[in-house]
């Protein structure tokens, strides 16, 4: 027998052979599953039978119940064991209705519940992964239910394996047996809690549980075993103001919903968990990884004296589900891990508002993140939006130097899918500045005035998916690695420093790029930049020693642009470029669209942002420029770029660029 946990829809079942030329006939039951016991005071399912037509009611088995002509339900079943039946209400169809039917599961269970599970979880998005709840099989459901007058627990009195005590509302169970159970928990507590020690794995099916703790964590799991988190209906979690954390021996208690081992959230209902205390617990912390997967909607706040909004110490994985944080406490994070952060699927909104602090175990101060992962950050799929107005604030922030202990190496943070999107607006502080993106960490040797770099870890590959960022007080995207676009679409806007930065290389082999700073340079190099693909349009607008592109010639490195590659600028190219292709410059119609063309057809088209007029491009085969174009194509980045789809215009003769010794609009020294 199959319980399904799922929500309920009251599906009507209807023939095979519809005939749409009559009306549906509007029969459902108020409930597709309903649940008694033989010797219980019970509520079954009633019947909507919008137009009083006659219908004829039937059940699947009659040893476990019948139902009359009328519709009543008497149960047959003697209790001894779990058993079901499916009751059917069909009408036959007429000249104006047609033929349909409605059903319900009815499942009978003994009075004297015990605690046998015979139910099954459906799949929670990865069927192949023990991750997946409807991978375990449940032998044992151990019910909970807080009250004003106590918790009440049943279902655990045929086990002598399992021990359970009852303080108030405050629960511990212990499972030494070798079962998997079940603890479903629901009712009201102002002041409860639910401890769990056991050496098996477990589901902990909220099911509209609203529980607060005063003195520490609502749920504190003190089992190393995956623990799937099921949610079913409307669920609060909190802690107190107050709350001390205090323990015992060596425990860890480290959040609200806090586990010794992994914790996987799935189900369809919606959680609530909030961090009140002042002793900096987090909303939800495992001490080893914490798994979103798909259906539940889950939303975590941390108030300015709590903890970060999730933490799992080997990662946090992403794939489904809604996810809603917010942190408010100065260096703190929405999301973090000590290893990796991989998002995959679902959709999430972080918002962050703290500041800078002094760590006194790190000994210096430090800035609060959307997300923060000790070793890489990947995203393939999803949704992320984070916006982060806290001083010295990142919107992800990912490799650290204390990750690996013996090489300090971290692995490639990379974007494949999804979409991105970082707003940041916190200035700097205490020598901590605020980033939309910070990838790695960077050494530096310092000689009389010189400052250069003696070590560096942190490489970000761009290859899918939409990245959006903006940044008024601090780089857009920095990486203290390479930097690589081969594909996607790459936004990034910076009122305060660097569009995009590389203490490394910067390559664009493919993709579509928009990059605009008013501050300083819209996509620079400390190494070389290599254009071979793709198109980039980089806009700088503060002149002077800024440039559009900049590679750091200062050490002999260079611009180098490629064949293949599609570039719009306004700003100075580095001097000493090279390039396998022409430049040419290109007067524009500011505010719309306007077009590269290669003698037979487009190449791609651009909107000008106002307040521009002549542009440097260069292209694969480029003879003419076309402005005031039409797109009715895909637009990318925002709108920025199409590449098809485009028609109309005027034709434009380009000029030649002369600039090869850093010139440009806005450039210092070129020449048109």
């Amino acid at each position: 027998m199959i319980l399904c946990l799922a929500s309920c829809t009251h599906d009507i079942i209807t023939d095979e052979t519809i005939d749409e030329t009559l009306a549906d006939p509007g029969l459902s039951w108020s409930d597709n599953s309903c649940t008694v016991t033989v010797d219980g005071d019970n509520t079954f399912p009633t019947l909507t039978n919008t137009f009083n037509l006659p219908v004829k009611y039937s059940s699947s088995n009659t040893d476990v119940a019948t139902i009359d002509n009328s519709g009543n339900v008497s149960i047959v079943a003697n209790g001894e064991k779990t058993e079901s039946t499916t009751i059917t209400a069909k009408f036959a169809g007429n000249d104006t209705y047609r033929a349909a039917s409605a059903s319900y599961t009815l499942i009978v269970r003994s009075s004297n519940d015990d605690g046998v599970f015979t139910g099954s979880f459906r799949s929670s998005g990865d069927p192949s992964s023990e991750d997946d709840i409807s991978t375990c099989t449940f032998t044992r459901i151990v019910s909970v239910e807080f009250g004003s007058g106590g918790a009440k627990v049943s279902g655990y009195e045929a086990s002598a394996e399992l021990t359970v005590n009852v303080d108030g509302n405050k629960v511990t169970i212990t499972n030494s047996g070798t079962e998997n159970i079940v603890y479903k928990l629901s009712g009201t507590a102002s002041d409860g809690s639910f401890k769990l020690y056991s050496e098996k794995k477990q589901a902990i099916w909220l099911s509209d549980l609203q529980l607060t703790c005063s003195s520490g964590a609502a749920i504190d799991n003190q089992s190393g075993k995956r623990t799937y988190i099921y949610v079913d209906g409307t669920n609060t979690l909190a802690d107190g103001s107050s709350a001390a954390y205090t323990t015992t021996g060596e425990e860890d208690m480290k959040g609200v919903l806090f586990s010794e081992g992994q914790i996987i959230f799935s189900g369809e209902g919606s959680l609530t968990v909030t961090a009140n205390n002042q002793q900096s617990k987090s909303a939800i912390v495992s001490d080893d990884y914490v798994r979103f997967m798909d259906g539940p909607s889950i939303k975590v706040t941390s108030n300015s004296k709590a903890g970060h909004g999730v933490k799992g110490k080997e990662y946090v994985r992403i794939s489904g589900g809604a996810l809603e944080i917010g942190t408010a406490a100065a260096m703190k994070k929405g999301i973090t891990s000590e290893d990796y952060v991989l998002v995959e699927g679902g959709t999430t909104t972080i918002e962050v508002t703290g500041g800078t602090a002094y760590d006194s175990e790190d000994q210096e101060y430090k800035g609060s993140a959307g997300i923060k992962a000790d070793n890489y950050f990947a995203m393939t799929g999803g949704s992320v939006t984070i916006t982060n107005t806290g001083s010295g604030g990142k919107g992800v922030r990912a490799g650290s130097y204390d990750f690996d202990e013996t090489t300090h190496k971290v692995a490639d943070s990379y974007i494949s899918g999804g979409t991105l999107t970082i707003t940041t607006s916190g200035s700097e502080s205490n020598d901590v500045s605020s980033k939309g993106i910070k990838i790695g960490w960077v050494t530096k040797t310092t000689s009389g005035r010189q400052s250069k770099v003696s070590a560096y870890a942190g490489n970000l590959n761009i290859s899918g998916g939409k990245v959006t960022v903006s940044a008024s007080k601090s780089e857009g995207i920095e990486a203290k690695g390479n930097i690589v676009i081969s594909g996607g679409e790459v936004h990034v806007t910076s009122s305060g420093d660097d569009a995009i930065n590389s203490q490394a290389e910067f390559d664009v082999t493919g993709g579509y790029v928009f990059a605009q700073s008013s501050a300083n340079d819209a996509m620079d190099a400390n190494h070389d930049m290599k254009l071979s693909g793709g198109y980039v349009f980089a806009i700088c607008t503060k002149g002077g020693a800024e440039m559009a592109l900049d590679a750091n010639t200062e050490e002999n490195y260079k611009l180098y642009i490629q064949s293949g590659a599609t570039i719009v600028a306004y700003g100075s190219l580095e001097r000493g470029y090279s390039a396998a292709q022409t430049i040419n410059t290109f007067s524009v119609s500011a505010g719309s669209w306007n077009a590269l063309y290669n003698g037979s057809q487009f190449i791609a088209a651009f909107k000008v942002p106002s307040g521009l007029s002549s542009l440097v491009v260069s292209a694969p085969s480029l003879t003419y420029g076309y402005t005031n174009v039409s797109v009715s194509g895909t637009q990318l980045c925002n709108g920025i770029w199409a590449a098809d789809g485009i028609s109309g215009g005027k034709q434009t003769t380009l000029g030649t660029y002369s600039g090869s010794s850093g010139g440009g609009p806005g450039g210092g020294g070129g020449r048109w």
